[in-house]
């Protein structure tokens, strides 16, 4: 419900995917759910661009989750419209994508990510998936929420150690500069709670969940996080919205990681 009311009803959702389940349901699955959800409450005209091609995707048909940007369980889901190529539907640099959500294996205070490389204690570095399509989600999109899977002191690090797009203090300056439309990251999404930013472009603690708190999340944290005198708890989702969720949105789970593992 949280994510799904951060979307407006002219925006474009841009929805990759991922490897690995749990990155998978958290960075791919949630989000996908939550713009649908949106589209059937408060949002009727949001589009959603699943994989940067297929718009508008049917997930009460989805059976399984897709494991590629062109796996088969895609070809045939119902949708209003396909692209021929990734991602090609929509215009990036036109600034038709008003929304992206991304995930990293590292993020500093100033929202910068890093999903290219991790420096090694002895030397070396451990390879990750690159760069992909950080650097045009955060300078061309229009704002950009990171759903982070796992949030620990090697995940929220107080300089990344690889930049696969800019600080959002030099995002913003970039953009207020040269005119591109990307906003850079506005919602920071946890297990342990939700943050944004101040207008300094430092991450700040916005909500708690009700399993956490805020000792919990600034021990868990690896740089000094601002924390306002009061910050509240993340609101859970009404019964409503969870209807909707379960019966219009993702009937078999898949998206929600509710299916039953053993029908995959």
């Amino acid at each position: 419900m949280l994510i799904a009311s951060e979307m407006r009803d002219d925006d474009v959702v841009f929805t990759g995917l991922v490897t690995g389940d749990r990155t998978a349901l958290f960075a791919a699955g949630i989000p996908l759910a939550a713009a649908v959800l949106a589209q059937k409450t408060h949002a009727p005209n949001l589009t959603v661009l699943l994989a940067g091609w297929i718009v508008n995707p049917d997930l009460r048909e989805m059976r399984r989750p897709p494991v590629s940007e062109f796996d088969p369980e895609l070809l045939t889901l119902p949708c209003d419209a396909r692209g021929q190529r990734f991602p090609g539907v929509m215009n990036a640099q036109r600034g038709d994508v008003t929304l992206g959500f991304s995930s990293a294996a590292q993020i500093d205070r100033t929202g910068a990510l890093n999903t290219h490389r991790i420096n090694l204690p002895g030397g070396g570095f451990r390879a990750l998936v690159g760069p992909i399509l950080i650097p045009e989600h955060m300078t061309l999109f229009g704002r950009e929420i990171v759903m982070m899977p796992r949030h620990d002191k090697r995940n929220f690090v107080g300089q990344v150690d690889y930049r696969c797009g800019p600080p959002l203090p030099r995002q913003r300056a970039g953009a207020a500069e040269y005119g591109y439309g990307g906003a850079g990251p506005s919602l920071v999404v946890t297990p342990r709670c939700v943050l944004d930013f101040d207008q300094e472009g430092l991450m700040k603690l916005r909500s708690v969940h009700a399993t956490s708190s805020i000792d919990d999340v600034l021990a868990h944290t690896g740089f000094d996080l601002r924390v306002d005198s009061s910050v509240p708890t993340t609101p859970r989702p009404d019964q409503e919205y969870l209807d909707v969720l379960r019966t219009e949105v993702d009937p078999f789970g898949v998206m929600l990681g509710t299916q039953d593992r053993g029908s995959r």
